[in-house]
């Protein structure tokens, strides 16, 4: 069962970061309670010393209580790159609600928030994290660090993702030109953590687009490839039986029709796409998740501390 946040207390503390501390507990108290209580998700920031080791790093104060000698662990010795990469296109605002937050979340929405999730469990891991924005172009690209200014860096760069767009300014999706992008400008074997709706300019031609996701893969790094749709309305087309008015939130083209007549194409062409983007990320080792926006960040969290558990 998806973890509820406690709404009286959310206007008390409204930033990002607290959010996602507060999923990030639940979560784990979650875990403790489930078969996968087996995950090491509370980190210490000390390390037993090693005999021969220089001593410059010990922590005296720690060994006075403790009577037992630990060092310090520094950014250096950090488990694990990720770099988080979220596609910000128009598209990925859909849907378009009155109110957007974390329990009535567009896909962005549901991207950042479980971005920002994910940075906290990172954080608590001693990892090393960077971040990616990218519509047409890429927006962003950090190197990865563990430091704490950086992570405050990240959070306030989720932030801003969080402000609606406006309808006149049109991001388009070039998912293919900024996945070799970040593919040549990371520079040390990372986890890349891609949230996108995989929507790409680059139209019918998907060969382009899997091009991409294996130039990841090419360059030794591991992929989790987080597949962000409303699921009621972008897989099953669930809408009543009358006519509507669809727009393109990319290209602004607009057509009217009845959902009812169209929804047996529209479920094969969809579903068709997606066999073979779960079939090409098999095929290059890429972890494929369904992240239906409607069901919580569970969904992205156990995944990803699968998938750190393999690497390390």
């Amino acid at each position: 069962m998806p973890y509820q946040i406690d709404q009286n207390r959310i206007p008390q503390f409204p930033n990002l970061e607290f959010l996602a501390r507060t999923v990030v507990e639940g979560f784990i108290v979650g875990l403790h309670k489930s078969p996968f209580h087996g995950f090491s998700v509370e980190f210490s920031e000390h390390r037993l010393y090693n005999p021969g080791e220089p001593t410059r790093h010990i922590d005296w104060k720690l060994y006075g209580r403790t009577d037992r000698m630990y060092v310090k662990r520094y950014e250096e010795e950090t488990n694990l790159r990720c770099q988080v990469v979220i596609d910000n296109s128009s598209s990925m605002f859909f849907p378009v609600r009155e109110v957007t937050d974390i329990d009535h979340p567009n896909k962005i929405t549901f991207s950042v928030y479980a971005a920002a999730c994910l940075m906290n469990l990172l954080r608590r891991q001693r990892d090393a994290l960077g971040l990616s924005l990218f519509n047409e172009k890429v927006d962003l690209h950090t190197q990865a660090k563990s430091n704490s200014v950086h992570y405050k860096f990240l959070l306030a760069k989720l932030e801003e993702q969080l402000k609606p767009i406006v309808p006149e300014i049109r991001r388009t999706s070039q998912v293919t030109d900024a996945l070799h992008y970040i593919a040549e400008n990371i520079h040390k074997r990372s986890l890349v953590v891609l949230f996108s709706d995989m929507f790409d300019t680059a139209g019918a031609d998907n060969s382009l687009l899997f091009d991409a996701l294996q130039h990841l893969r090419y360059n030794k790094h591991e992929v989790i490839l987080f597949h962000v749709t409303d699921a009621l309305k972008e897989l099953d087309f669930d809408y009543d039986n009358r006519p509507y008015r669809f727009v393109d939130m990319e290209s602004g083209e607009e057509i009217k029709l009845n959902p009812a007549e169209v929804r047996n194409s529209y479920a094969g062409a969809i579903s068709k796409f997606h066999q073979e983007l779960k079939l090409k990320c098999a095929q290059y080792k890429i972890d494929f998740v369904e992240a239906d926006i409607n069901k919580g960040f569970e969904q992205v969290l156990l995944p990803y501390l699968l998938k750190r558990e393999r690497m390390l």
